[in-house]
């Protein structure tokens, strides 16, 4: 539990309020009863026994960071600071950009999830293969140990949840500096992650608007869905309200496996929800049914007046906490289903401004 609490240590801090240790302990210990872990006692002890046991569960394959760079393409490490802090990066220039010389259709940022590696991300999406058929520039930024142990991004704590604060302002810095290094309008440049990579993608989405077009959010939660550790073992399991679930209109493509059981389904909802544009008549108008490398899905559009597919809501069945139609030799990643990059790419160069 103590490792866990690293990132919110740094944002409390800064003067947000820390909550009780007690407390969280006792959430930690029936969210974790809820999954068939053991959470036996309400002491710290056990509550961190309990959690180490989960995380164990959680921990990447081995051998799934090593990558194929096709010939002409560049995979670049950077670091970049401000402010609030330094990140390592990944930057993948494909070879149909940098041998050919041709002009990029966009950027990606690709945010991973807890205990993932930019590398391991990577191999489970795929993302590196699409990017050389489409042009694209992708960044994978790499959380830091010494902010969470887990290497989760912080989308929990009150210190990264703003604009110009903490991760987002890292991660938005970064992101400025790619785009203009490779000469992106902000209407071609976008943001994804998987699970607390997908919450914090929200978080970008809806505190820089002007730096990403679009989000897509694979298993992820809503932007204030959580103020603290306890709130987000709440949250995770189904249980957060939506009383905080304000924000603007986006651009969001949700995906969610209707068997996962370390994000609950209903957070993409509310994604889905909260990224409705309160001052237009934006509207369901399209609501289908199909099937994908074994899997079946349902897909619900939400169109704005101007007739572009404002909110892209995707539903597939029997997939757990993993990245749809991902591959296997990377962690959270699932080979059946409908491909989830490919769809996020088709929806981010969709945009009625790129």
């Amino acid at each position: 539990m103590n490792d866990f609490l690293k990132g919110v240590l740094r944002s409390a801090s800064n003067g947000s309020q820390m909550p009780s240790l007690s407390a969280a302990n006792d959430l930690v210990n029936r969210t974790l009863a809820r999954h068939g872990l053991s959470g036996n006692g309400a002491n710290a002890n056990a509550s961190q026994g309990a959690l180490s046991q989960m995380m164990a569960k959680l921990q990447p394959k081995s051998g799934a960071t090593a990558l194929t760079i096709p010939d002409g393409a560049t995979l670049a490490e950077g670091s970049f600071s401000c402010a609030a802090g330094t990140r390592r990066f990944l930057t993948y220039v494909p070879a149909s950009v940098g041998k050919q010389g041709d002009q990029p259709q966009g950027l990606i940022v690709m945010l991973h999830g807890c205990t993932q590696t930019p590398e391991d991300f990577a191999t489970g999406t795929g993302m590196n293969a699409l990017a050389e058929r489409h042009r694209l520039i992708l960044i994978y930024p790499q959380q830091s140990r010494g902010d969470n142990a887990q290497s989760c991004w912080n989308w929990f704590s009150r210190g990264d949840q703003r604009r110009d604060r903490g991760e987002p302002a890292i991660i938005a810095g970064l992101t400025r500096q790619a785009a203009d290094g490779h000469s992106i309008p902000p209407e071609r440049t976008f943001v994804a992650g998987l699970s607390a990579g997908a919450a914090m993608a929200v978080i970008l989405g809806q505190a820089y608007p002007d730096v990403f077009a679009a989000v897509g959010a694979h298993s992820g939660l809503p932007v204030g869905a959580a103020k603290d550790v306890a709130s987000a073992f709440a949250a995770m399991a189904g249980q957060g309200s939506d009383a905080s679930l304000t924000g603007q209109a986006m651009r969001v493509i949700a995906f969610h496996g209707t068997a996962d059981s370390t994000v609950h389904p209903s957070n993409s909802d509310a994604i889905a929800r909260q990224a409705l544009d309160p001052a237009q008549a934006q509207s369901l108008q399209a609501e289908e049914h199909g099937q994908a490398n074994g899997r079946d899905f349902r897909r619900s559009i939400t169109y704005a007046p101007n007739g572009s597919a404002a909110i892209e809501h995707w539903t597939v069945e029997g997939l757990g906490h993993a990245w749809s139609g991902g591959q296997a030799a990377g962690s959270y990643a699932d080979p059946k289903g409908p491909d989830a990059s490919a769809e996020m790419i088709r929806f981010f160069l969709n945009h009625p401004a790129a």
